[in-house]
């Protein structure tokens, strides 16, 4: 497409269904693991070695300046937290993003994990962020268009009292860790471009509890809200079928 964007082949498609596939199992194997106590370099390594122990390879591994195996992002880091000796305490949230690599494919998704007894604003946050993202997954569909999804996401999350981080966004992927289209989660029907089958993206909106802006740390990656309120993200990888969406991460 003149868009840069990359209609896979049913071959690529499936390679990037069992990468995604990886993805899911890695989050479902830090159920449970995660608690009071646990250093978010543990959880760097719980990451590396089942990434690996199942034919793949951490993608954050290879980008500069990151090098570490899975994003780990605490209460009011938006994203991009970078495991460390940080240790997590009772009320913590936290958003664990990973993207393996498997045969060549990516699959990326990211998922939140309650530490303990946390408050019900921090609930309320999550879950209306995991309601953000399966509504902007609810309109894809072929004839759709990019621009449906952050109206969707928008829409509700602002509804909710919240804020959409409008500095970051979803994108494509499968072939690369990074593809175009870019996939904000805020704007209006109608607009962006159009969906066809086989397009994949992903969808992972950023919702914060208080302002929307947010502000890079010295480390040259660590996202966090300006206010330092809570931000919570969802994230799955999607396949534009001919009739609807396919979730790759599920």
């Amino acid at each position: 497409m003149a868009s840069g964007i990359i209609i896979k082949t049913e071959e690529q498609i499936e390679g990037i269904r069992r990468s995604g596939q990886l993805a899911g199992k890695t989050l479902d194997m830090l159920e449970g693991r995660i608690e009071a106590g646990v250093a978010t370099k543990d959880i760097d390594q719980w990451v590396y070695e089942f990434t690996c122990d199942h034919g793949g390879y951490p993608a954050t591994l290879d980008v500069k300046g990151f090098n570490k195996s899975c994003c780990t992002s605490i209460n009011n880091v938006i994203c991009h937290g970078i495991p460390d000796d940080t240790v997590l305490k009772d009320g913590d949230i936290i958003n664990v993003d990973v993207t393996p690599v498997l045969d060549g494919y990516f699959g990326d998704t990211s998922r939140m994990f309650v530490i303990g007894e946390t408050s019900e604003e921090a609930l309320r946050l999550i879950e209306e962020t995991k309601t953000c993202m399966c509504l902007g997954i609810d309109v894809v569909k072929p004839g759709n268009t990019i621009g449906d999804i952050g109206y969707a996401i928008q829409q509700h999350a602002e509804s909710c009292g919240y804020s959409v981080v409008r500095e970051l966004c979803g994108h494509g992927t499968g072939l690369e860790f990074w593809e175009a289209p870019q996939v904000p989660h805020y704007g209006k029907r109608n607009e962006g471009p159009p969906m066809v089958p086989n397009m994949v993206f992903t969808i992972e909106p950023m919702i914060n509890a208080g302002r929307c802006e947010c502000t890079t740390l010295s480390d040259g990656w660590t996202v966090v809200t300006v206010d330092g309120s809570l931000s919570a993200q969802w994230e799955h990888t999607v396949r534009v079928t001919e009739t609807g969406v396919e979730i790759l991460t599920a």
